[in-house]
């Protein structure tokens, strides 16, 4: 992670804290860190704040906890830490600093979020190699593709599919998530911000909404485009290697939800719809249970 300017983190932490609470807060997001073998000084010889606020800035930075450092601060200092209120002097200026350098902040949530108009990063600008989260996992696949390749001129293919892709994008990104594989085909996307039950399900359903009236109104291939959609959620463990992250457990789930979708349908593991609201919950189908897994089918126009 590069940040080009920590000053005002390194301001803040010499201000307002100990250098005993330092440490002890950049353990809420790294807990093995130790302050005395990265400066290589022997256990319990004095540090001034100074020097501690330096070394603890830097090593967040240089081991990629510095966003998640930052947000406990403002965690901490909204909500206190351990029953007790602390004032981090100059905290809004290490928020603006990292807005700054590149990202955007939800004040609901408490998160920073790549800013998408200047980056979109398949770890969001967050995740390191190895890192494991609870994502949301979205699988789109093209029904027969082959078939529509052949029957269409090459020019009516590639400006339907780039629609297609268009839309997929849209559907995803507005909604803070990542595509992490784009086939000929098919797509798999994943959510880790927020709500992402509830944003991977929205994502699925708008693409199918878009897709219905794409085809009824500005399809230029012979036959409509016919998807198939899964959505599952579990733990995923990132990795800069696509082919590693196509090898995710909760990936290959995914993988099986799509395989059970109806065409033109979004396949939702029971998993994930444990999640979502009522009234969205009823407009998908009962639940099925097929191959051991247990889902929900939403289409446009379902009869219950």
């Amino acid at each position: 992670m590069k940040i080009v300017n920590s000053r005002f983190c390194r301001k803040c932490l010499q201000l307002s804290l100990s250098v005993d609470m330092m440490v002890r807060f950049a353990k809420l997001v790294n807990p093995n860190y130790n302050i005395y073998k990265r400066t290589g000084l022997s256990e319990g010889m004095p540090i001034s704040n100074q020097t501690a606020a330096q070394r603890v800035v830097a090593d967040m930075i240089q081991d990629g906890f510095f966003v998640d450092f930052v947000e406990a601060l403002i965690k901490i200092e909204t909500q206190g830490y351990m029953g007790q209120k602390y004032t981090l002097w100059g905290l809004n200026d290490v928020v603006s600093g990292l807005i700054q350098e590149g990202y955007s902040y939800d004040k609901v949530t408490g998160q920073f979020y790549e800013n998408q108009r200047e980056r979109i990063s398949p770890n969001w600008g967050r995740l390191l190699e190895g890192d494991e989260r609870r994502m949301a996992v979205l699988r789109f696949d093209v029904v027969d593709n082959s078939t529509l390749v052949k029957s269409n001129p090459h020019s009516k293919v590639e400006k339907a599919f780039s629609d297609m892709r268009t839309i997929v994008d849209r559907a995803v990104i507005s909604r803070l998530g990542r595509l992490w594989s784009w086939e000929g085909d098919g797509a798999l996307a994943v959510f880790l911000f927020g709500s992402i039950e509830k944003t991977a399900v929205y994502t699925g359903m708008e693409i199918i909404h878009e897709l219905f009236f794409y085809n009824l109104l500005r399809n230029p291939l012979d036959r409509p485009i016919n998807v198939r959609i899964g959505a599952h959620i579990g733990q995923v463990r990132y990795s800069n290697s696509e082919t590693e992250r196509m090898r995710n457990d909760v990936v290959k789930q995914t993988e099986v939800f799509e395989t059970l979708a109806a065409k033109n349908s979004l396949c939702v593991s029971s998993t994930l719809c444990g999640a979502m609201d009522e009234i969205i919950i009823n407009t998908f189908s009962g639940e099925k249970n097929n191959r051991n897994c247990k889902y929900r089918l939403y289409s446009i126009g379902m009869e219950k």
